[in-house]
């Protein structure tokens, strides 16, 4: 196994999850390759010798669980080797593209679930958070703000996602200085009840300041190497002059590794939101791409 995926498989499991690649058989090209918006489907995934300067093969699917539709693995191994061909470029790695990318086009033909009942799972769930929550708008931070904490931050909202009872919402807002994410962030923990009441509020920013200056940092609030994967994310989508706060209700039920997916998706969806990875220069996107490289 080279280096370069080495790191690469690291950083996909630190970002998404551990199990969302990993070795399928004795032979170190093959791994599976586990969406996290289908994960009741993992893809025989190949990597050649010479990976990145080659592209990955989609060989077909490594396992499919229960209530699959008949057709439908074959259905996303289509997508995905067609998503494959579209993002990949030589001598970049590309999984996590392949990821963003594939899981958007699954979105579109309808496959991102694995069945009706998980669907109706996830809206009991909905339905209990919003009692226990309040209703959607109680997410909002239209609140009452304090004045010496000046203005309302102009956060952009993720989704809300809701696993097995807990709750994560992101926030994210451009910025421009540490000292003007710190107080977008006072801000919201004293103007936001619930917010400044969550089990956690993971931050991360990364910062362009002048003469090339540029700074980064997060902040884990309790939830151990959360902040340092919220902040890999950004690197990774080539994030500058922006900061992310994602808050999780605690649900009472323990969800492993999968809480890392759910924290960096709530993030990935506020940042696509805002539009922040677009205004960011290409250099810099394209080394989020290459992050892993030597």
């Amino acid at each position: 196994m080279s280096e370069e995926l080495l790191d690469e498989i690291t950083s996909i499991n630190s970002i998404y999850g551990d199990g969302t690649l990993t070795a399928a058989s004795e032979d170190s090209r093959i791994y599976a390759l586990t969406l996290p918006i289908r994960s009741n489907i993992s893809l025989r995934t190949e990597f050649p010798a010479d990976y990145p300067d080659a592209p990955p093969s989609i060989l077909g699917t490594q396992h499919i669980g229960d209530n699959v539709a008949k057709g439908e693995g074959q259905q996303i191994v289509d997508c995905i080797r067609a998503v494959l061909a579209e993002i990949y470029i030589p001598g970049s790695p590309c999984i996590f593209d392949l990821i963003e990318e594939g899981g958007q086009k699954l979105q579109q033909l309808g496959l991102d679930t694995s069945s009706r009942e998980e669907e109706q799972q996830a809206s009991q769930a909905n339905g209990q958070d919003q009692d226990q929550y309040g209703a959607e708008e109680s997410y909002s931070d239209e609140h009452q703000s304090l004045d010496d904490l000046g203005d309302a931050p102009p956060w952009v909202l993720s989704d809300v996602i809701t696993e097995k009872k807990s709750v994560f919402l992101a926030r994210a807002a451009e910025v421009h200085s540490v000292d003007e994410a710190k107080s977008y962030l006072a801000h919201l923990l004293a103007t936001d009840k619930k917010a400044a009441k969550a089990t956690h509020n993971i931050t991360a920013w990364r910062i362009q300041g002048e003469n090339g200056v540029q700074f980064q940092d997060c902040d884990d609030d309790g939830e151990s190497a959360a902040g340092g994967r919220l902040l890999h994310l950004l690197e990774l989508m080539g994030v500058w002059n922006a900061m992310v706060v994602v808050t999780r209700w605690y649900g009472g039920i323990h969800l492993g590794p999968d809480r890392f997916r759910l924290i960096n998706q709530a993030a990935r969806d506020a940042m696509v939101k805002g539009d922040f990875t677009s205004e960011a220069p290409k250099e810099n996107k394209d080394a989020g791409k290459r992050k892993g490289k030597k």
